[in-house]
């Protein structure tokens, strides 16, 4: 059976590195030059890649498979061939026609995707990749690739908890080149000093800390969120699904202390009272310090969400500090929220959803220039000027079979930049609602400092 060695071997002949003296794209001068892309043109070597690339890895934990654009795409391609687990294409760039689509063929929110990337550097154009593949809300949690560089990459990756597989890295194949003699001493100790002096990791963008997004808000209901998050150290809004007033009333003066909002759906109640309900409910909030966000998702055009606001049994705007409105009724059906911050929803995080990369980048444009609009419900990254909510959090499950998904407060504020957390079962499902409250402030919290 042809070993590991033979095999590089027999791609070496098809010239895949190169030394000497090349100028990398990040204007770095390198002694050696590795260019995968010729081992696509032979149609025996890809499959063997493919075959190796593939016992490396626990395939029953992948659902899909996707290449890194372009020169991974055959890769992948091979390795659905040979394991018959399905393929999804990524593009370099969504088009401007059609469906403008940056992930192409069949999937299914919740899927678990192996990446598959040639050669890793720094790492960036696959955290790039991760992103827009988990923005539709597809799992990312392996990644293999053929060759690491051996800079930084690798390591970086797995300290967002990606676990990174690697057929070959520099070192190794530089030993079995300098055992055959295909290059000597010398050279070896100058690939392995610029190995050593060119840690290349990228240096990511720092999030802004809840004091600089209290600079610049402009809004008051957004101004005070952040206030009530810098005060109490924590980011935690807790959804309050109740049927009953004494329900939603114990709940929120067990998790109070410890969220900066309270989410209500408050045309859930059987016993509703203007009085007993809203007035005890305002109470509390005052007494705890913490927001009241009525998720109501208005739909509809200006004139009807004006009236479901501000009349009928729930008089919303009496009472809400912020509530949540699609935008699929245009920047001007807006307009009616006075007084109110409004959360804007970008995505949804139940599977199946058709807020797909078109609608959000449309929604996008309302989201950022409407003054009423303090944040938007998204589980991707947004631009900072905007205050990201995302729900969905859990610390215990993966998702329901309602379509649910799932994910942990580390997850999204670090890898969406999520500002508040909004957590519904994983603490009033709880036997002991005020403990799991307290403990997903803490995490939530952590995982937001350590962004800083």
């Amino acid at each position: 059976m042809e070993s590991k060695k033979e095999f590089f071997l027999e791609c070496y002949k098809l010239g895949i590195i190169k030394f000497g003296r090349f100028t990398l794209k990040s204007g770095i001068e390198s002694p050696f030059y590795v260019d995968l892309r010729p081992l696509a043109s032979d149609p025996k070597i890809l499959k063997k890649l493919a075959n190796y690339l593939l016992e490396m890895l626990p395939l029953d934990n992948f659902d899909i498979i996707c290449g890194v654009p372009y020169a991974a795409l055959p890769m992948a391609t091979a390795m659905s061939l040979q394991s018959y687990i399905p393929l999804i294409i990524k593009r370099k760039e969504a088009k401007a026609y059609g469906t403008k689509k940056l992930i192409e063929g069949i999937y299914e929110k919740g899927q678990n995707c192996l990446l598959v990337e040639d050669v890793i550097t720094s790492g960036k154009s696959l955290v790039e990749t991760i992103d827009e593949v988990e923005n539709e809300s597809i799992k990312v949690s392996d990644i293999v690739v053929v060759l690491d560089r051996e800079q930084g990459g690798k390591e970086k990756l797995e300290e967002k908890g990606y676990k990174v597989h690697s057929l070959f890295n520099i070192s190794e194949v530089v030993e079995i080149l300098r055992e055959v003699n295909y290059i000597d001493d010398d050279e070896v100790a100058r690939i392995q000093d610029f190995v050593n002096g060119n840690q290349v990791v990228f240096e990511e963008k720092k999030r802004l800390s809840y004091e600089q997004k209290l600079e610049v808000a402009e809004h008051s209901f957004a101004k005070k969120i952040l206030e009530i998050a810098i005060e109490k150290k924590s980011n935690l809004i807790a959804s309050a699904d109740f049927i009953t007033t004494k329900e939603l009333l114990d709940f929120a003066d067990f998790v109070g202390p410890h969220i900066v909002a309270l989410k209500t759906h408050i045309d859930i109640l059987n016993d509703f009272d203007a009085d007993e309900t809203i007035l005890s409910l305002k109470d509390l909030a005052t007494k705890h310090n913490f927001l009241l966000m009525e998720d109501r998702k208005f739909a509809d055009i200006g004139n009807t969400q004006e009236l479901q606001f501000s009349y009928g049994t729930y008089k919303i705007s009496n009472w809400a500090d912020l509530v949540t409105s699609h935008v699929i009724g245009g920047s001007k059906s807006l307009d009616c929220f006075i007084n109110v911050g409004v959360v804007a929803i970008l995505g949804m995080s139940s599977e199946g959803t058709l807020t797909d990369s078109h609608y959000r980048e449309e929604a996008l444009k309302v989201i950022e220039n409407h003054p009423s609009i303090i944040g938007c419900v998204a589980q991707n990254e947004v631009p900072e000027n905007i205050l990201l909510f995302t729900p969905g959090v859990n610390l215990g499950e993966t998702g329901d079979d309602k379509g649910q998904q799932y994910n942990s407060p580390e997850h999204v504020i670090k890898n969406y930049g999520t500002d508040f957390i909004i957590v519904g079962r994983g603490i009033y499902k709880s036997e002991e609602p005020e403990q799991e409250a307290l403990r997903y402030k803490n995490e939530g919290w952590k995982a937001y400092l350590e962004t800083l």
